[in-house]
């Protein structure tokens, strides 16, 4: 009984790891690199149509979009709606604030794969590449924009905090004074990408 426990606590710990992990790669860097793609509308449609044909040009995007985008997403989204219902408040180990920050990690967390389902389900999936002119159609509707904003501000926070618990679980930040002065600068980061997000599809909502 013991060694059988002990064996499913160590899949659990190595499950765990694989999702902080992927969390952040390939996961984090493909939402990096959607909203570095989606700020060159800010220079206009031109600038974006560009972007994302120099995407679509790339060799083997299919096998790429598959096995280093869909497998990964799916894995960090179901394990995560795992943790999301299995996991409790760590009252005794962290703050009241960093237990708020637990809770709405999980919280994002669920409101970010089923954007990023509806979003992909609305786009990639449409049978036709993304274009200036698609997404401005999209976001042309109230109730799509700011369901987008909201999906858009959530996915960007539990990127940002989900750095700090990597930066934890993998033991980059070891000291308390770390593991804080790692909150402020993830909490800039989550500002960051958030404004570029919400300042992107604002400027989707402009005509070509």
């Amino acid at each position: 009984m013991a060694v059988a426990q002990a064996s499913r606590g160590n899949r659990e710990f190595l499950w765990r790891r694989l999702h902080t992990l992927s969390g952040v790669i390939p996961v984090g860097l493909f939402l990096l690199e959607h909203l570095f793609t989606n700020a060159t509308a800010l220079d206009g449609a031109a600038s974006y149509n560009n972007a994302v044909e120099a995407i679509q040009s790339l060799p083997l995007l299919h096998f790429i979009e598959f096995f280093f985008i869909f497998l990964p997403i799916t894995y960090h989204g179901v394990f995560g709606l795992y943790v999301a219902f299995v996991s409790g408040y760590n009252a005794g180990q962290y703050s009241w604030a960093r237990n708020v920050l637990f809770t709405v990690q999980r919280i994002t967390g669920v409101i970010t794969f089923v954007f990023i389902i509806f979003h992909l389900w609305t786009t990639r999936f449409s049978g036709n590449a993304p274009t200036f002119d698609m997404v401005h159609n999209l976001v042309s509707n109230p109730a799509y924009f700011w369901f987008m904003v909201v999906g858009v501000v959530a996915a960007t926070f539990h990127f940002a905090n989900g750095l700090w618990s990597f930066c934890i679980h993998w033991g980059i930040t070891v000291g308390a004074r770390a593991q804080k002065i790692t909150a402020w600068v993830t909490m800039i980061v989550f500002v960051v990408l958030a404004g570029m997000g919400v300042a992107s599809l604002i400027a989707f909502t402009h005509s070509a």
